[in-house]
């Protein structure tokens, strides 16, 4: 936290770039004060400005890390290109000097940002309406910025209303991981009322509304709650995330009915949060088969993934009396399986892919291109009939209701609720992606599953469900199962084309590492180093 010196400048050169005033010849303490929050700005449009610029340190997920996705370093991709970051992710490369997914200087330069807003605002003449509703969206944010630090470190110093100036020496000794979930929590608790409703204007879509205070409140209990913050199981903890996914459902979010067009709209009853991107064609030129104008393939899935997808009926490919068939592996599977992955056969921009040794979307050599046999599908636009890429809404939905749904489902399961309920959030899901109903009419489940039964059914809905969402590197730490899924190997598919025939070798892609010490990223060294009270994490030399 001690580069909040170069936090400032960056900050400094944010305001210059962010805002249509001459900044250029004013001293650095005014570029903070007086001409952002200016008392003659009526309309508050540069006091705006500034808590806009404060909303883009919201994550991204699209290949943000060294091209790829953060889901290349866990089980359910690799990157296509060799020797990436999120290469080295997956290998347990990392340490307190190297971090590929290090976002302690960007949340940290959001929390201060929002600070500095709060701090400042009361000076601009707006309506008391809307300078309390930009407070509670600032309060917000920094609640977000925290969750972002305490998912990846544990503990971290809790720093207040503080706006710490260019000259301070900051020596903040880190909070508990308990006190920083109850803060979290008290904030989102604090501000909701004092956010914008959950019905929005389609000019505040983008924005902070009770709907995203809530859902994140979902989140962080539904963490505290699970056996990485909660090792003792208390129960209570449990019952704190049920009610608090209960609550966000009682709002009137819905599942949207098609699962593709979710991902490229600018708005719907699905999302909650979102970060708002302009339109453009990043994701399926990024992603896309090679074999087409403009693919590069940088996110290769993973089989381990493939066989999570469900066959139609809902049953696991592995289940007793399953359909699955090794020979036409792709056959009869749940509709998010080629929503998700582009697979051998599977028509994009008017044709097959060709994964198959040879093809024309795996032709060898040293190009990039899949290392499992497989590419990302989701985040794109229907293209499957077209001849070249469009541009799509590609927003980062940082919140959607289907989440709230298995958070639900889980923390019932986990603090004793009714299967039916616990089952009817389940329904809801795989309903909309098209699993076929049975003749219990409860698409694949049964009223008489065990609490680890549906356990497992649950955490394998959340890896499919929200793929590719920046999910399951946390799901798999908080559960604490880390250490036995991600120290086994990522596999792919071999395919060979005989004739009009297809073969399928199945081969392991990338090896992974993960020991206990994982469970909490290191510290940045450079945080250790300018703050005396600052503690590293257990395993993490200094």
């Amino acid at each position: 936290m001690n580069n909040y010196k170069i936090y400032f400048a960056i900050i400094c050169l944010l305001f210059a770039f962010g805002c249509s005033k001459k900044f250029e010849a004013e001293p650095l303490d005014r570029i903070t004060g007086d001409l952002i929050f200016d008392p003659l700005d009526k309309n508050a449009d540069y006091a705006k400005q500034f808590l806009n610029g404060t909303y883009l340190l919201l994550p991204d997920w699209y290949n943000r890390i060294d091209g790829s996705f953060l889901d290349a370093g866990t089980d359910d991709a690799v990157p296509s290109r060799i020797g990436t970051q999120a290469e080295f992710y997956r290998a347990g490369r990392i340490s307190s000097t190297s971090l590929p997914d290090d976002v302690w200087s960007k949340n940290y330069m959001g929390i201060r940002r929002a600070n500095l807003f709060l701090s400042k605002v009361d000076v601009v003449p707006t309506t008391a309406v809307l300078k309390t509703q930009f407070k509670a969206e600032a309060r917000f944010l920094r609640a977000y910025f925290y969750f972002e630090l305490v998912k990846r470190w544990g503990g971290v110093p809790l720093i207040g209303d503080k706006v710490f100036t260019i000259n301070d020496d900051i020596n903040v000794p880190r909070n508990t991981l308990d006190e920083c979930y109850a803060y979290i929590v008290a904030e989102l608790d604090a501000i909701k009322n004092s956010l914008l409703p959950y019905a929005i204007s389609d000019g505040d879509w983008g924005r902070a509304n009770i709907g995203a205070a809530m859902a994140l409140k979902s989140r962080v209990l539904l963490y505290a709650a699970s056996p990485l913050s909660n090792p003792t199981n208390n129960i209570q903890k449990w019952t704190l995330a049920a009610q608090a996914a209960a609550d966000v459902k009682a709002l009137g979010y819905t599942l949207v009915t098609d699962w593709v067009a979710n991902f490229n709209a600018t708005k719907n009853t699905e999302f909650i949060f979102i970060k708002q991107n302009a339109l453009n064609t990043n994701i399926e030129i990024n992603n896309g088969p090679i074999g087409y104008l403009q693919g590069v393939g940088l996110t290769s899935p993973s089989q381990n993934l493939v066989d999570a997808f469900l066959m139609l009926d809902g049953k696991a490919i592995s289940d007793a009396g399953s359909t699955y068939d090794p020979n036409n592996p792709y056959l009869n599977r749940d509709p998010r399986l080629t929503a998700t992955i582009m697979h051998n056969g599977k028509n994009w921009l008017g044709r097959p892919i060709e994964t198959f040794e040879g093809g024309q979307d795996k032709p060898g050599g040293n190009r990039t291109q899949t290392r499992t046999g497989y590419y990302l599908r989701k985040f794109m636009g229907k293209f499957e009939t077209s001849t070249t890429y469009t541009n799509q809404a590609h927003h980062v939905i940082l919140l959607r209701y289907a989440e709230i749904l298995l958070n639900h489902a889980e923390a019932l399961n986990e603090s004793g609720g009714a299967v039916a309920d616990i089952v009817n959030n389940l329904v809801l899901i795989r309903r909309r992606a098209g699993i076929l109903p049975g003749s219990n009419n409860l698409y694949g489940l049964s009223l008489t599953l065990s609490k680890d039964e549906l356990r497992k059914i649950i955490q394998n809905e959340r890896r499919i469900e929200l793929a590719f969402e920046e999910h399951r590197t946390w799901d798999l730490r908080r559960w604490k199962l880390a250490e036995v899924e991600l120290n086994k190997p990522v596999r792919g598919v071999q395919i060979i084309k005989n004739g009009t025939a297809f073969s399928y070798t199945y081969f392991n892609a990338a090896n992974a590492v993960f020991d206990a010490k994982m469970y909490w990223y290191p510290i940045p060294q450079a945080e250790i180093l300018a703050n005396n009270k600052m503690v590293q994490n257990p395993g993490w030399s200094n």
